[in-house]
């Protein structure tokens, strides 16, 4: 039981709780985008409902990651972290980016086939490009630039 109450005091208290929850989005967008590139090279659209239940997974990721961060900004960098405007801007438009990709693929199931193929493929590679940059700016926080 000791441990137990001490790992809730460190995991609530003690350690943010943002770089924790921070890899879900890079993984999922990141796993996304790997698996529409196996989908476009492979044309099989397995694939792609693979690739689009790991975006679909990344929004609320998205939202815990950036809501953990905004709380660990506030308890401990008094809502002053390096580079937060630009972290928490970048964060707004990854999760408007994959809500707006999911919702518009979970109407249109056809997407990746439709002459909007082009702009649905490039949603899923700039939702890896922003979650790579706000790691990298996440980086900057713990080691400096």
């Amino acid at each position: 039981m000791d441990f137990l109450q001490r790992l809730l005091y460190a995991l609530t208290e003690l350690h943010p709780i943002h770089p924790m929850m921070v890899h879900f989005p890079i993984g999922l967008t990141g796993g996304a985008t790997f698996f529409m590139l196996l989908a476009l090279w492979r044309k099989h659209s397995l694939l792609e409902q693979i690739a689009f239940a790991n975006l679909a997974l990344s929004v609320p990721g998205t939202l815990v990651a950036g809501l953990t961060g905004l709380m660990d900004n506030a308890r401990n960098y008094d809502g002053q972290a390096p580079n937060v405007e630009a972290k928490i801007g970048l964060a707004i438009v990854l999760l408007l980016l994959t809500t707006l990709t999911v919702l518009l693929r979970w109407r249109t199931p056809t997407l990746f086939t439709s002459p909007f193929k082009p702009f649905y493929v490039a949603a899923y590679f700039l939702s890896f490009g922003l979650a790579i940059v706000l790691a990298f700016l996440g980086g900057i926080i713990l080691y400096g630039f």
